[in-house]
């Protein structure tokens, strides 16, 4: 018989818990911050990506705020029964991001409009370039150790955006200098394949199982429901 891996301590599961919704918080004000910048600066520049890119952080607040709510229960219990809808509502969010920024990649790559150039597109992609790598990882850590998948997937909805920074800025950067104006899109494209298959994953509950102490599993047991493997090897 094998024993899974003890769950944290209560005490340590409040901290992680507090935690959690810290990052959260900075995520969602980071992102409302981002959205406002960047949609009034692709106003002004006519960007279709900086236009799209500040829409897609106001799809990844409603991810976070589902997070943010779940982990804003004091008790344990509720917590976790609320885990099932969080994670329904961020899959949700993910498929939501992929189909905008397909049909937005699209557009921009048989329209017949110049994006003008953008300083301030490029410093704020820059910045989330910084910034997301930070909030997804320190994320990620606690919601593997606490055992949350909701939290892990939520981590990864964030890393997406720093991909989605990247190709913003590479986007911009070489429609700037070069007048590449389908660099951005066509990197996007390539991000919304990501979000389907995350999307997948968290509708599924996979990443993520929290391993009560007291459970015994049976050597060389499945994979469960939420593809964990018996021992407590999980948040991929």
């Amino acid at each position: 018989m094998a024993a899974l891996s003890p769950a944290p301590s209560r005490a340590r599961r409040d901290a992680l818990t507090r935690r959690i919704r810290l990052l959260v918080a900075a995520t969602i004000t980071y992102n409302v911050i981002e959205a406002i910048v960047a949609i009034t600066a692709g106003t002004l520049a006519s960007s279709t990506a900086l236009i799209g890119f500040g829409l897609d952080s106001m799809i990844e607040v409603s991810s976070a705020a589902a997070v943010f709510w779940q982990f804003s229960a004091a008790d344990h219990a509720v917590r976790e029964a609320r885990e099932q809808h969080t994670l329904r509502i961020i899959a949700v969010s993910f498929f939501a991001l992929a189909i905008y920024v397909a049909i937005e990649s699209v557009r921009a790559l048989v329209g017949t409009g110049q994006a003008e150039r953008s300083v301030i597109g490029i410093a704020l992609a820059a910045l989330s370039l910084l910034v997301m790598p930070f909030l997804s990882a320190a994320q990620r850590r606690a919601g593997r150790e606490i055992g949350s998948a909701s939290a892990v997937a939520d981590s990864k909805q964030t890393l997406l955006c720093t991909y989605l920074s990247a190709a913003l800025l590479v986007g911009l950067v070489l429609n700037a200098t070069l007048g590449w104006s389908w660099a951005d899109p066509a990197a996007a494209l390539v991000i919304a394949a990501i979000a389907v298959k995350e999307g997948r994953d968290a509708w599924q509950g996979k990443g993520c199982c929290t391993t009560p102490a007291h459970v015994v599993a049976p050597a060389g047991a499945d994979a469960g429901v939420c593809g964990c493997r018996p021992g407590g090897d999980c948040c991929s």
